[in-house]
């Protein structure tokens, strides 16, 4: 019996069993594994081989696996390059490979990192028809595989856990399912119309839009964290700045260009963080030290923001509605600055030394300055969703 729907032969076997290494969703899965594998530090490139091939396999079972449902059982797609029988051979093919590289991840590395590669699978096969109808597994099911695939392509060679790769997976876990949010949203038409559950059709276009991105601002905040806290290197702050202007682009664009900008972002980032393991840039450069301005650093700052706020809410046109509110907060924040630092909770060294009414005159700056930027933050947000 035939395996491809296009012909017999082992030349038309073999286009169909190739028709399904997608590019776009098998190379992130690999880079994920060989990133994980670099944070360990010097690795095995045998062992990381063995467990790219892994995560070649499950994510192979998934596009057959998720070919034949919508195929064949649901009748979503018009075509399929295979014959039943040859989705058949393409999942036992593919299912066997991948034990045999859990089997020699199990006796070159041990047991832990057999159980830590064997959920990939189950992620890829159970996709479809399982895992797709439900909102949260839908979306959630390929950010873990890649979340699965760092912390594994960690593991097969440091042969334990850490820290530093459980974060970046966390990060990708959650910057990848805002992606999915969105990339599901250009297909909203089509799964309402088949009662196709996902994030987009449950919450609607725009709440939908707006949590994909909110997650996006969490995954970037993450990094800022980490890379403070120490998990990551200095330049992870300069990944995240490239793929948060890739984010900000994609913000008014339409479903399909968002997600085909996000995609790319998100390359973008992975060889970003490459570069911040590998080669550790920044990692004996200094914070820059603004102390040199001495007694006007303080006053600096102030000045540096209060400018940004400024053109923020001209921007929004909100200067006045900005003004008012200010004006309300302004003596509430007075008692509060005085009264903190007539009792000794903080005190503040680079200042000018001037005052103004029992508190320092940057003090009075401050209790502008700040209000100013969030309500400018949020007058330029709120412009920006009334528009879409």
């Amino acid at each position: 019996m035939a395996l491809s729907r296009r012909g017999s032969g082992a030349a038309h076997a073999a286009k169909a069993f190739a028709s399904q290494v997608h590019p776009v969703f098998m190379l992130p899965p690999l880079a994920s594994s060989l990133f994980g594998a670099v944070v360990a530090g010097a690795p095995s490139l045998d062992v990381a081989f063995v467990h790219a091939a892994a995560m070649f396999s499950a994510v192979y079972t998934a596009h057959v696996k998720d070919g034949y449902v919508d195929f064949y059982l649901r009748g979503e797609d018009d075509d399929h390059p295979m014959t039943r029988r040859g989705c058949r051979v393409g999942l036992v093919g593919a299912t066997l490979g991948f034990l045999v590289c859990v089997g020699i991840l199990w006796t070159t590395v041990g047991v832990g990192a057999a159980l830590i590669t064997l959920p990939t699978w189950f992620v890829g096969y159970f996709h479809a028809p399982q895992l797709d109808t439900n909102p949260v597994t839908v979306t959630v099911g390929y950010p873990l595989g890649i979340a699965l695939a760092i912390v594994g392509g960690y593991y097969v060679q440091a042969n334990a856990l850490a820290a530093e790769p459980l974060a970046y997976a966390a990060v990708f876990f959650v910057l990848l399912t805002g992606v999915k949010v969105i990339d599901d949203a250009k297909d909203y038409d089509y799964d309402a119309g088949i009662d196709k559950r996902t994030v987009a059709v449950v919450l609607g276009r725009r709440r939908a839009h707006r949590f994909a991105h909110a997650l996006l601002g969490v995954g970037m905040v993450a990094v800022l964290f980490g890379t403070v806290d120490g998990f990551f290197p200095p330049f992870a702050v300069a990944a995240a700045v490239a793929f948060g202007t890739v984010a900000v682009v994609a913000r008014r664009a339409p479903p399909t260009l968002a997600t085909m900008l996000l995609v790319r972002g998100t390359y973008l980032f992975l060889a970003g963080l490459l570069v911040a393991v590998w080669f550790r840039p920044l990692a004996s450069v200094p914070l820059p030290d603004i102390g040199v301005l001495g007694p006007f650093t303080y006053l600096a700052t102030e000045v540096v923001f209060g400018a940004v706020a400024l053109a923020l809410l001209v921007r929004a046109d909100a200067l006045g509605r900005a003004a008012t509110t200010i004006a309300v907060v302004y003596p509430v924040a007075y008692l509060w600055d005085w009264y903190t630092l007539e009792v000794g909770v903080f005190a503040i060294p680079l200042r000018t030394g001037v005052e103004l009414f029992g508190i320092p005159v940057e003090e009075h700056l401050f209790m502008f300055v700040v209000p100013a930027f969030v309500l400018g933050v949020h007058e330029t947000l709120r412009s920006q969703s009334s528009s879409q």
